[in-house]
């Protein structure tokens, strides 16, 4: 960047306005998860429904971060940037005056697709201002700022939404975007004109439909009652012939709009398939926390952002640490130790009941943010560290499009997983209830109220514990799921050395 605007290079402050940027933009795909249920209750709404307003981000942001690549060689990744930090600051504010769930999720929408440039475009960037030497470095300072969303989202959103109202959960991004923007115009400097490919047109419709109609499948598929719904089935198979049709709708188009020669690159290619799985326990773990805390354990909402913090302060301890470790230690043992860490610390939370002490989800959620962090450093790196630097601008938006993705059918997971769980274990539950149960007999004489108001009392406690064990099985889940990425990373590639060591093993 150096050579191309002849003037010199203010790493620091472009750092600083970047990180912002990012900051600002995954802050807001946790700020909002502590304040769902007084969300759902101004909106009067469920729970599958208020989902929306995390799903409807995301999956925005994951549709329009392809794109980004194009746009930035086209424009520019100054002008993009300054445009999509104005676009989503505005629908920032957007998003705080509504006053229906259907305008939040349009305005989150919006948001998210806006925001979808600046996590791959701030990690290309600083990937190009610092030397290959200080890559480690530099992804570990994008990585604490793409983790700093579980430190100050969760307490924040409990913050502002216990003492003012969730709607100041998006206007702080206001003074937050002033600032990104203003150092942004100031210190990152103007790039020479690129030749660039025409946009896919035909290909974004093909890959953008195909995402949105799996996600509104994940989304709506268990309230629907599934197969049963025509709207179902309909986005089902959009989703399976679109997403089977683009692979090979790119073999014949010679500029398309993600190209698969990126995919011939064996770390980049396995890099993305397990950040795609990861992204699932990335949100999902997140998501299901604040309910569970507030809904069965009845803790303020500022208490469950209190609680939540640790979990990212266990990432940024683990990225800080791991940024200086990259260089000396084999990555493959760092993503694998940080995969394993997060396999205890997921079963653990599923252990959980009831009675739970709130140190017992602090310590637990401490630890499985450390082992997140110990993961997207080096799986960052080693992804990158073959990839041709040209194709970056298009690499570092479709990796961080597989994280989106991931994210988005994770919470969309869990929580179908979880309301069809609670039903199967009320059903097995309430058939323990009969007069040849001694526990019932007793709970019976002891708690039950005479009337129908006993009977209230004793089906919200068997409610109360087919919930819990729901939870337990969503843990479960995605401490299997962590499992299952570990051989994965033994087919990546990785040698210490010299550019020409790198080079080489990218010929491989």
């Amino acid at each position: 960047m150096d050579a191309a605007v002849g003037q010199p290079l203010h790493r620091g402050p472009i750092t600083v306005a970047v990180m912002l940027a990012t900051l600002m933009q995954v802050l807001d795909m946790t700020i909002a998860s502590v304040s769902l249920p007084h969300m759902q209750g101004s909106f009067a709404t469920n729970l599958d429904n208020i989902k929306l307003v995390l799903t409807s981000f995301i999956v925005a942001a994951a549709v329009a971060t392809p794109a980004m690549g194009w746009l930035a060689d086209r424009y520019g990744r100054r002008n993009v940037l300054l445009v999509t930090v104005i676009g989503f600051t505005l629908f920032s504010v957007m998003v705080g005056i509504s006053t229906s769930l259907f305008e939040v999720v349009v305005a989150r929408a919006l948001q998210g697709a806006f925001g979808a440039a600046f996590v791959p475009l701030s990690q290309a960037i600083l990937l190009d201002i610092y030397p290959r030497e200080r890559h480690g470095t530099a992804m570990a300072i994008w990585g604490i700022g793409i983790m700093a969303g579980p430190i100050l989202g969760p307490t924040v959103g409990g913050y502002l939404t216990e003492f003012y109202n969730w709607r100041w959960n998006f206007f702080i991004n206001v003074p937050v975007g002033a600032i990104a923007l203003l150092m942004l115009w100031m210190f990152l400097p103007r790039e020479d004109k690129r030749e660039v490919r025409r946009f896919d047109t035909v290909g974004f419709i093909i890959l953008g439909v195909g995402i949105g109609a799996l996600q509104y499948l994940l989304d709506r598929g268990n309230d629907k009652n599934w197969f049963a719904s025509a709207q179902i089935v309909a986005a089902a198979g959009f989703a399976v012939v679109l997403l089977w049709v683009y692979p090979w709708y790119a073999t014949l188009k010679k500029d398309p709009f993600i190209s698969l020669g990126l995919f011939r690159d064996r770390n980049y290619a396995i890099g993305s398939v397990i950040m795609l799985l990861l992204g699932v326990a990335l949100l999902a773990t997140i998501s299901l926390l604040p309910p569970f805390m507030e809904e069965l354990l009845h803790f303020p909402v500022f208490t469950t952002g209190l609680i939540l913090a640790p979990r990212g302060i266990g990432a940024m301890i683990a990225m800080i640490l791991v940024g200086r470790l990259v260089a000396r230690v084999n990555p493959r043992t760092l993503i694998i130790s940080g995969l394993l860490i997060n396999v205890f610390a997921l079963y653990e939370l599923s252990r959980m009941n009831l009675s739970v002490d709130p140190s017992y989800i602090i310590w637990t959620g401490f630890i499985q943010g450390f082992g997140l962090g110990q993961v997207f450093v080096p799986l960052t790196t080693v992804a990158f560290s073959t990839l041709s630097p040209r194709m970056r601008n298009e690499g570092a938006p479709l990796f961080n499009l597989f994280r989106n993705v991931g994210s988005a059918m994770g919470i969309s997971i869990v929580f179908t997983l979880l309301t069809h769980n609670t039903q199967v274990n009320h059903a097995t539950l309430s058939a323990h209830i009969n007069p040849f149960n001694p526990n019932f007999i007793a709970f019976l004489h002891q708690r039950l109220v005479p009337g129908s108001g006993g009977l209230a009392l004793l089906n919200g406690e068997v409610t109360r514990q087919a919930l819990m064990i729901s939870y337990n099985n969503d843990f479960l889940f995605m401490a299997a799921l962590m499992g299952l990425m570990i051989p994965l990373t033994y087919l990546m590639k990785y040698r210490f050395g010299s550019d020409h060591e790198v080079r080489a093993a990218a010929m491989e």
